[in-house]
């Protein structure tokens, strides 16, 4: 399975790609995935051009491509004026301009970093409104770092317990596309009268 994180951090060390690879460490220990992260201040500028020229760069294009065809996502946005930052933002609205429905159906964990426990209703005034306008499948825990979480069991718990709710998403809905075997069975190939004589009593 694949599994695509998108980190919005901008700083180097970032405290947002941290956490974006904690849940992905948790989430492929608990299914095996191939992980792939895209950082976004790698791609601003194809972001800003796609807006005045239409199409996506070629790494923005390829980026879109890894969401698009991912089993399951986790996102990461550091909090700007107590919602998501205006490139986590654009990212998600040039996709979306490019493939409607790309993100329809897809697991998605959501997080974000902050510098107080303030801002972290952000995750359920600001993303989960956002992933559910684009029909994805948000799962019920998201994961929000303030600076004080750093090293606080709080944290680990509720990295675990969403990285097992975006696996068991993931696993479920890829057991689901499977096609199921064909079953020539007796009671699927014979006629249903012949089945009743065959339970009928000799003589």
């Amino acid at each position: 399975m694949r599994l695509v994180v998108v980190s919005a951090g901008l700083s180097v060390p970032s405290s947002t790609r941290l956490l974006a690879d904690r849940l992905a460490a948790a989430t492929a220990g608990q299914t095996p995935a191939e992980v792939q992260v895209i950082e976004l201040r790698d791609l601003a500028v194809e972001i800003a051009h796609t807006f005045t020229n239409g199409f996506p760069g070629q790494d923005l294009a390829a980026a879109f491509e890894a969401v698009a065809g991912a089993d399951g996502l986790i996102v990461v946005t550091p909090v700007f004026s107590a919602s998501y930052s205006g490139l986590f933002k654009s990212f998600f609205d040039a996709l979306s301009v490019t493939d409607e429905d790309a993100l329809a159906g897809k697991p998605v964990l959501i997080g974000a970093t902050g510098g107080t426990a303030r801002h972290s209703l952000v995750l359920d005034h600001a993303l989960r409104p956002l992933f559910a306008y684009l029909r994805a499948v948000v799962v019920p825990t998201g994961v929000y770092a303030a600076s004080e979480d750093w090293g606080a069991e709080g944290l680990d718990g509720r990295t675990a317990r969403a990285a097992g709710e975006l696996a068991a998403l993931m696993t479920g809905l890829s057991a689901a596309a499977r096609p199921r075997p064909r079953r020539d069975t007796f009671e699927e190939v014979v006629p249903f009268e012949e089945r009743l004589a065959a339970l009928r009593p000799a003589g």
